[in-house]
């Protein structure tokens, strides 16, 4: 075995990242819906035998941390572990974070020389099978080397309302709940489970497609370790895996010195739980940096609630590490590997029973895509009194979450969808804000009109940049969009958004953003529509929503450099632009 340096420290850095990053074009390839395949809402990741990441592609932020409570789980719950072993789970709690969000992991083991094994087995109403690379069932070391994993948003999974995001009160509702199991024992498909989980959503072709492409993800991802253990030995894999994560550490821990030490607190609230007479609920949030530590502390945030914007603890990690990893990327000045060494610095504290901790079986469905952009807004919040210098004003906010669902004309096939729509981001110093991105927890793309009109019966009217509902000041906040649907068949809608009530905090003195709007066009009627709403569409109905601008900084998006002056950091907050 060689001793890692500083030349095959960074190939091996690329070489698992890699692993997961192709991992992520197989998944969007072979996927069947859009919301995978257009929108590429799904995440990839390499951990370690013992449930530790290695690598996670540069997909979702909110997947950060609730990826790797879903390998431990899988460990807790399935092990022991024989090669061409998948385990599915989507039980926020039990290692996910919502329902949508299916997650599958795969042992990979290095005991016997790889080969592949026959298609997992398919009835004949289903699509063809997808090849899956595996090792055969030999007797092996009980503890696997590593594990692949990927996170999919499945655009339905039954519950109360097409597309599994209901306005719900209790998880029953909001679709099949899979606790860690094994999807695949030993290569052989479990076909028992797999025809349970197809007849309990309304578009079970899809699931199926997707579900078979998220399993042709993990052969890929098995194939490319095996190609790497081939050329440098496991020794190697491992002993560079084992630096990888202390190198992270080490650059993490180094960027929070440069965070000033002392206490900064802030509370930023969510409109509604999206049931009557709900009030704005606070998501307070205390950090303390003390040295090359950071502890989060989330006590005065609300208990509970109602309605379905409870999260995990899981997705409120996610959020902290993904505020925390921006600013080190940009006070270290050099990429930072993403893995387990990158979360060493910081502790979090969650109030059991809270918002963020809630006992079963609270709703959860909206906490993982508007809880955890509320809880970044907070966490930057605090930030920014460290780090005036640095930190970005409030985004959007939201995710705009649309659901929808009904049957096809004259097939009468039923459908679903799900998307994500994008709004402002914040503005700095030196330039105004960006308009129409999807921004920190998001991090998907749009679904283009051609794909959304070939799929679905309806027509998209306008998809536009909503002019000055950005925040004035030195610079201008960036504007939301305007996306209006013109539904052409009778369709059962769902809309989970926020910042309906309350525009994006600006900083430095700059103003807030506009709100977003919701509304339903029907003739020459026009009906205003709250942040949170199910409703049956009939033919012809518009629905229009327009999502936030964003607030106005003056000092934004700036790092300091070796010599003390300011440097632009441009990458600090990861988005993808339309």
């Amino acid at each position: 075995m060689s001793k890692p340096t500083a030349v095959s420290l960074s190939i091996f850095r690329y070489l698992f990242a890699s692993v997961a990053e192709e991992m992520g074009v197989t998944l969007g390839r072979a996927a069947y819906s859009p919301n995978i395949k257009e929108r590429l809402d799904f995440s990839c990741a390499l951990f370690l035998g013992d449930g530790r990441m290695l690598a996670q592609a540069a997909h979702i932020p909110v997947h950060l941390g609730a990826m790797p409570a879903s390998v431990q789980a899988a460990i807790a719950q399935c092990a022991p572990f024989a090669p061409g072993d998948v385990v599915i789970v989507n039980d926020p709690y039990q290692g996910g974070n919502h329902l949508p969000d299916i997650t599958l992991v795969s042992p990979v083991f290095f005991s016997n020389p790889p080969s592949v094994i026959g298609n997992p087995s398919s009835s004949d109403s289903e699509p063809p099978s997808v090849s899956v690379t595996m090792s055969p069932p030999h007797p092996v070391t009980p503890s696997p080397h590593f594990f692949v994993a990927s996170r999919a948003h499945h655009a339905d999974v039954g519950g109360m309302s097409p597309g599994s995001m209901p306005l719900s009160t209790e998880i029953y509702q909001e679709g099949i709940i899979i606790p860690p199991i094994k999807l695949v024992a030993a290569g052989q498909r479990n076909e028992a489970v797999w025809q349970l989980i197809l007849r309990n959503v309304r578009t079970p072709d899809e699931r199926n497609g997707d579900l078979a492409a998220q399993l042709a993800a993990h052969a890929i991802g098995q194939r490319r370790l095996e190609e790497i253990v081939d050329r440098y030995s496991l020794a190697d894999a491992l002993a560079h895996a084992e630096a990888l994560i202390e190198y992270a550490k080490t650059l993490t821990e180094t960027a929070v010195t440069h965070i000033p030490d002392g206490r900064y607190t802030f509370t930023d609230y969510l409109d509604d739980d999206g049931q009557p007479d709900s009030p704005p609920i606070p998501i307070c949030v205390t950090i303390t940096v003390d040295g090359s530590q950071m502890h989060v502390d989330f006590t005065g945030t609300a208990p509970a609630v109602r309605g379905n914007l409870n999260a995990v603890p899981a997705i409120a990690q996610s959020a902290v590490a993904y505020c925390l990893r921006c600013a080190a990327l940009a006070l270290v000045q050099t990429d930072l590997p993403m893995n387990e060494g990158a979360f060493a610095p910081l502790t979090i504290t969650i109030p059991p029973g809270s918002l963020l901790d809630p006992p079963p079986p609270h709703a959860v469905a909206a906490g993982n895509v508007e809880t955890s952009q509320r809880i970044t807004d907070a966490v930057f919040g605090a930030l920014a009194q460290a780090l005036p210098q640095l930190i970005p004003t409030a985004s959007q906010g939201t995710m705009n979450n649309l659901t929808f669902g009904g049957k096809h004309p004259g097939t009468e096939r039923p459908f679903a969808y799900y998307e994500t729509i994008g709004g402002g981001a914040g503005a700095g110093p030196t330039a105004n804000g960006g308009s129409g991105m999807h921004v920190h927890m998001s991090n998907t793309l749009n679904t283009p009109v051609e794909a959304l009109e070939y799929s679905f019966p309806l027509r998209l009217e306008q998809y536009s940049l909503r002019p000055n509902s950005g925040g004035a000041g030195q610079h201008h906040g960036g504007d939301g969009l305007v996306r209006s649907i013109r539904f052409l068949t009778p369709v059962t809608v769902t809309v989970t958004s926020e910042r309906r009530q309350r525009g994006a905090y600006g900083l430095q003195g700059g103003e807030d953003g506009r709100p977003g709007q919701n509304r339903l066009v029907q003739g020459e009627t026009t009906t205003e529509l709250p942040g949170k709403f199910t409703r049956q569409l009939d033919a012809e109905d518009v629905l229009q929503i327009e999502t936030p601008g964003v607030g106005v900084g003056r000092i934004i998006l700036f790092a300091k450099s070796a010599n003390q002056n300011f440097a632009r950091c441009d990458h600090i907050i990861a988005v993808k632009v339309l």
